[in-house]
């Protein structure tokens, strides 16, 4: 008995003083850390080519499409009722499946954007991880998400994100705005 009370007494202490011990807390500029990677900066250039590539193919079809309008336009009025009618079900038809190629390049594009950006996601997370441990932070906040400032204020001198650049062998060429 007077054992286990000892072993309670020594956890209760413990986890007492692990309590008191303070937080230290950080701060990331994500945005900015992936701005300074050449990574980025390659994936950015493979995302513009393929959404160029994609922009092209969409206007060719976008141009016939229009060709297509002007032409039935100009014949409507001589036009049989059925050649008109089977004429309309075509045009149509092309508008939805111009409308299809738009949404299936976006979720082409939203996809290989993906594809290069997880393992940079990956190495990023890692760095942020390891230059927390090394500096003893117990929390890396990221500065914004989706836009919007999720710290709203912070000392300079807790943002890591040239130290977690460092850790990726990325020499920063600017330093961050201040978000104060």
């Amino acid at each position: 008995m007077r054992t286990l009370f000892f072993l309670f007494a020594f956890g209760l202490v413990t986890s007492v003083a692990s309590a008191q011990t303070p937080s230290k807390v950080g701060s990331a500029d994500v945005d900015y850390i992936f701005s300074q990677m050449p990574e980025f900066k390659q994936i950015d250039a493979d995302l513009k080519s393929l959404e160029n590539m994609l922009k092209k193919n969409l206007e060719a079809k976008g141009q016939e499409f229009q060709r297509k309008v002007a032409e039935y336009q100009q014949n409507e009025a001589t036009m049989l009722d059925a050649v008109r009618q089977n004429t309309q079900r075509e045009l149509q038809q092309l508008q939805a499946n111009l409308e299809k190629m738009q949404q299936d390049a976006q979720a082409e594009i939203q996809k290989k954007s993906g594809a290069l950006m997880e393992p940079v996601y990956t190495k990023v997370g890692k760095a942020i991880e390891d230059v927390a441990k090394e500096n003893g932070y117990t929390f890396i906040l990221n500065q914004q998400i989706g836009g919007l400032d999720v710290i709203l204020y912070g000392d300079q001198n807790a943002d890591v994100s040239d130290l977690v650049l460092k850790k990726l062998g990325v020499t920063p060429v600017a330093a961050p705005a201040p978000k104060n």
